[in-house]
């Protein structure tokens, strides 16, 4: 596994790289000099799972912004820097956990040595950026557009500048919006340094495509033993990257916890609204804490031989419908009633336990 191998990185008060849990990472798309709404977001995504937040500081109010924002929440905060190497150094002062930067995009070597000196005067590290948009003019020539050799070049041609400056505080970060391209490019990369490496498929899109692209990329990438922090880009509410990103960790066998709903796809012996409470279940496992599976079949014929994988689950038939327990029939239930009971159920699942 090329995680187990990689660097042990600092950022506040958690650790990646080194085998360590994969932390889940957003971006917020406020302006981050709007302390308030910023802050708002950020509690919405801690509520949901973000374990690192990543803003955009553009101008010098942004970066003063960022002290009151660290105030506020409870998560390390990356500064995302693009240009201006005055506001990476801005951003560090201001209490910035790490900051993201293109040391090609950013200028002269002095610049590049002024935003390290920076950070290693506060121990921040540094997140070398690179992507298909920005990758240098001569090697998109030279290959005749983006690869996944050019993008794994520029990226360790871009830490090797720092690394030259004494410095080795750093995460690699390359994207692309080509899903196979993108693949074969961790690929690479994983194989040619031990630091650790923020993984995503840039620009996926909105919430249907971006999902699939991100689900594909990432599946394949993460399955390798490859990645120590990610982020599921999409076009939408940051929110809902943060439930992709822990459903494709869990799905992958990279993260326990929380409860998983299982559903089937409906067919014609379908004699209730499946799709709408299967919806309904979703969302109302969402702050129950167990580390569950639970089902929600359509109907009561071959429910609960298909839930019989679950801890719990429900299937419906007309008016009526079985609360099911480990594919044994507890009891039947009105209709209305199904979501009521299996929430009471959920709640009250600890205390079955320790009367067992």
């Amino acid at each position: 596994m090329y995680r187990d191998h990689t660097k042990r990185i600092r950022i506040g008060d958690r650790i990646i790289g080194g085998g360590s849990p994969i932390l889940i990472q957003s971006m917020t798309n406020t302006r981050t000099e709007d302390v308030a709404a910023t802050v708002e977001q950020i509690h919405r995504l801690e509520a949901a799972g973000c374990e690192i937040i990543r803003c955009t500081v553009p101008t010098k109010e942004a970066a003063i912004a960022l002290t009151e924002i660290k105030k506020q929440i409870s998560i390390p905060l990356v500064a995302d820097i693009h240009f201006d190497y005055q506001m990476a150094i801005a951003a560090i002062e201001a209490g910035a956990d790490k900051i993201r930067i293109n040391p090609g995009n950013i200028g002269s070597l002095d610049r590049v040595r002024a935003v390290v000196d920076a950070a290693r005067e506060r121990s921040i590290p540094i997140r070398v950026g690179v992507n298909g948009g920005s990758l240098e003019k001569e090697i998109v020539e030279r290959d005749h557009g983006v690869t996944a050799e050019g993008l794994v070049e520029s990226a360790l041609r871009q830490t090797a500048v720092i690394e030259d400056m004494g410095y080795d505080n750093l995460v690699i970060s390359i994207k692309s919006s080509n899903v196979m391209l993108c693949a074969k490019a961790h690929e690479l990369l994983a194989q040619k340094t031990d630091y650790p490496l923020h993984v995503g498929i840039t620009e996926a899109g909105t919430l249907f495509s971006g999902n699939i692209k991100s689900v594909v990329g990432l599946g394949i990438i993460l399955s390798q033993g490859i990645g120590d922090t990610i982020r599921v880009s999409l076009t939408g509410d940051p929110v809902e990257e943060i439930k992709s990103a822990k459903m494709i960790l869990k799905t992958l066998g990279l993260r326990r916890g929380g409860i998983e709903v299982v559903s089937c796809p409906t067919c014609g012996r379908t004699k209730i609204d499946l799709i709408g409470l299967a919806n309904q279940v979703e969302n109302m496992v969402a702050d129950i804490p167990l580390d569950l599976k639970v089902a929600v079949m359509g109907c009561i014929v071959n429910g609960p031989g298909e839930a019989k994988e679950a801890d719990i689950g429900i299937a419906g038939g007309k008016g009526e419908g079985l609360l099911i327990k480990k594919g044994e029939v507890v009891r039947k239930v009105p209709e209305a009633e199904l979501l009521s009971v299996l929430r009471e159920e959920l709640l009250h699942w600890n205390d079955e336990t320790v009367r067992k």
